[in-house]
């Protein structure tokens, strides 16, 4: 299998802007064998989704076979053309719909997020291996995806404000921000904070010592 196009100089530079704006996963699904919280495919989706959009990227994820493995396929596609493409073999206790299902939405999960470098909190393998699983009411898991959603957005539009007062080099309104990241909680500041490109986060270090 070919793993990327002859060139890919475009998509790098567009997978470079995305990452500097995606956050990470958060735990929205619960594995109750470890008594753990994970990241679950949605929640990886909505982390990147929309800054892979914004700089031309999409994911693409199909089922094949490696030699002779069964495989989900991800292609990290540019809207250039450029391409790169991985096969993370699907794992199941048994050939039974339901642990199939399972063992191919964890390889999709694990895929999506390796191919865009997409940080995840926890591991939940015990579910491609059919384990114990109860899932969240309806209500509840729309719950936690809201909670989600606005903790994201939060993220995005503190990082927005955080490079507009590194561009202007306005070292008071940075403090000023710095102040209501941390007031907001360690979880939000540290998902602020990872939100930001190496080159802010280090301008901040060095005007604000204190704000990693």
């Amino acid at each position: 299998m070919n793993t990327q196009s002859e060139q890919i100089n475009e998509l790098a530079t567009a997978l470079a802007k995305a990452q500097g704006q995606i956050v990470g996963a958060l735990k929205d699904s619960k594995n109750p064998f470890f008594k753990s919280s994970y990241a679950d495919l949605a929640s990886c989706w909505d982390a990147c989704r929309k800054q892979l959009t914004e700089n031309g990227l999409s994911v693409i994820q199909t089922t094949g076979f490696e030699n002779n493995v069964e495989c989900v396929i991800t292609t990290l596609a540019h809207s250039s053309g450029q391409w790169v493409r991985g096969a993370l073999p699907i794992k199941a206790k048994d050939d039974g719909p339901q642990a199939q299902g399972s063992g191919i939405t964890y390889a999709r999960r694990y895929a999506l997020a390796a191919i865009v470098g997409l940080a995840q909190i926890d591991d939940d393998a015990e579910a491609a291996q059919a384990r114990g699983y109860d899932d969240m009411s309806g209500e509840e898991r729309a719950r936690k995806r809201k909670e989600k959603t606005d903790f994201t957005k939060a993220v995005n539009e503190y990082s927005e404000r955080i490079k507009k007062a590194v561009d202007e080099g306005n070292v008071a309104k940075l403090a000023e921000i710095q102040n209501e990241v941390r007031e907001a909680g360690n979880d939000f500041r540290v998902a602020v904070w990872t939100s930001l490109p190496t080159a802010i986060q280090n301008f901040i270090s060095d005007k604000l010592p204190k704000a990693a």
